[in-house]
């Protein structure tokens, strides 16, 4: 490869770690906004509540992981402690929990209440906890917080079994008149590491990226493989690095283009960093009874489930409990229609038990069929000749067809920049789709029609191209 193209070479090997592999594998997942804030009808608490005014009549977590599990949802992630400060568990560090609260007489643990719930419905479990709190004092005393956030960090990661995620907020509103305060992220993340090594670290961490906006859109080419400034922990560690490329002046979430040839060229040190689309069921994040009759309908839901399950990156769905602890009519009638959807779109691969053939490839080992096995370490491999390589799919009978599963073995890297779908109609093929990347999972829709044979074409790859599933609905 010329020395000009080294650069696509180095990409081209950058690769997911175990915990971001099994990760990817979710998809489809809750958040569950709970705590003070439900019982003042605030978005941001003030951290100056009584404890005693959190007090759910009726908490029923599983009913929550029930209903999580019905609408196709794979985890649930919790917030054990918002801005406000109060801790959904009877923390020892603070006076600001449940603890402290007329629920259960002070005996009560949320956080417990749903990491069982979520093993009883088999639902992995994760926390949000936030860096910000507006109660603790020794919040803007720099070590003497951070000592204080590690140890409520020590309890949800020691007390309650498994975690997958530790989602942390950098969310931070004190204004230019505010407390100060100098996060030891270094240290977060290395106690994470330490307690639950498995577990992902999210948005304000190494592991997954916010996708920049709240709406549910990614972007045309959601790249997993992105310059290292896009994630705070990189840009901490390469400040005592002088052989890394200087990050821009000014590094924005919401750049359209992070990840092609162009926006990784200048960049020397590259990260795998996939995104997470978070989105809430509502207006807003926490339970306000006035938004009842503005839960987003299912038609929305799916549109954004496509857009990012379907466009390489992972769709995190806000619920709100209402004051009594349970989900609320609307909600639950919504949840319960995406589980069913989901089942209708994708009730049977009709591509499972059938024929794939290719131009070429690696080795018999990695020829076009192993794009259908179920065993994740089979797939197709182009060998070094990417550009032109094609699957035909042959369904071995003319099947109703409006979509196609397509995934990467990401385990050997994110490769493919661009490729083209084509389905047979009277002996012809016709182009029903012209895409970028694929990674963990593209999902191409188009009008339905009847067709035998469906054909992948890559236009353009990196190094090589493989294709781990090749599906169709």
């Amino acid at each position: 490869m010329a020395k000009s193209n080294e650069y696509i070479k180095y990409a081209a090997s950058i690769v997911p770690s175990e915990r971001q592999l099994a990760w990817q594998e979710l998809e489809f997942y809750a958040f569950i906004h709970f705590g003070m804030n439900t019982f003042t009808d605030s978005e941001w608490g003030t951290g100056a509540e009584d404890p005693e005014l959190f007090n759910p009549t009726n908490l029923d977590a599983r009913m929550w992981a029930r209903l999580i599990k019905l609408s196709g949802m794979k985890a649930m992630i919790l917030t054990a402690k918002h801005h406000d400060g109060f801790c959904l568990w009877p923390s020892a560090y603070t006076d600001h929990s449940v603890k402290y609260s007329l629920w259960k007489d002070g005996t009560g643990d949320v956080v417990r209440e749903c990491a069982d719930a979520c093993r009883e419905y088999g639902l992995k479990f994760g926390i949000y906890i936030s860096p910000w709190d507006r109660h603790d004092p020794r919040y803007g005393e720099g070590e003497a917080y951070n000592k204080f956030f590690k140890n409520q960090l020590t309890e949800l990661l020691t007390n309650y079994g498994d975690i997958f995620c530790v989602w942390l907020d950098g969310a931070c509103g004190e204004g230019a008149n505010g407390k100060k305060q100098e996060y030891d992220w270094e240290g977060y993340y290395k106690l994470i590491r330490k307690l639950q090594p498995d577990a992902v670290i999210s948005v304000t961490g190494p592991d997954v990226r916010w996708v920049g906006n709240e709406s549910g859109v990614c972007r045309k080419s959601e790249w997993s493989v992105v310059p290292y400034w896009y994630s705070n922990a990189e840009l901490i560690a390469a400040e005592s690095q002088k052989d890394v490329s200087k990050p821009p002046k000014k590094i924005s979430h919401t750049t359209l283009d992070i990840g092609s040839r162009k926006a990784i060229k200048k960049c020397n040190r590259l990260i795998w960093y996939p995104a997470e689309v978070n989105v809430s069921l509502r207006k807003g994040w926490f339970y306000h009874e006035r938004e009842d009759y503005s839960v987003k309908p299912l038609s929305k839901l799916m549109e954004i489930y496509f857009n990012s399950v379907g466009a390489n990156a992972s769709f995190l769905l806000n619920i709100a409990p209402n004051m009594e602890g349970k989900f609320s009519e609307k909600d639950i009638e919504t949840l319960l229609s995406v589980g069913a959807q989901l089942e209708i779109e994708f009730n049977e691969d009709l591509a499972a038990s059938s024929t794939v053939t290719d131009n070429r490839h690696l080795d018999k080992a990695h020829c076009g069929q192993m794009a259908l096995t179920e065993n994740t370490g089979k797939y197709w491999h182009s060998g070094n000749d990417p550009e032109g390589a094609q699957l035909v799919l042959d369904l071995g009978d003319e099947y109703d067809i409006d979509k196609v599963v397509l995934s990467e073995h990401i385990r050997t890297g994110q490769q493919i920049e661009e490729f083209s779908l084509y389905i047979q109609l009277d002996g012809k093929w016709k182009r029903v789709a012209k895409e970028t990347v694929i990674g963990h999972k593209r999902i191409c829709r188009f009008r339905e029609a009847r067709t035998r044979y469906i054909k992948l074409v890559i236009e353009k790859a990196r190094c090589f191209a493989t294709i781990e599933k090749f599906e169709a609905y």
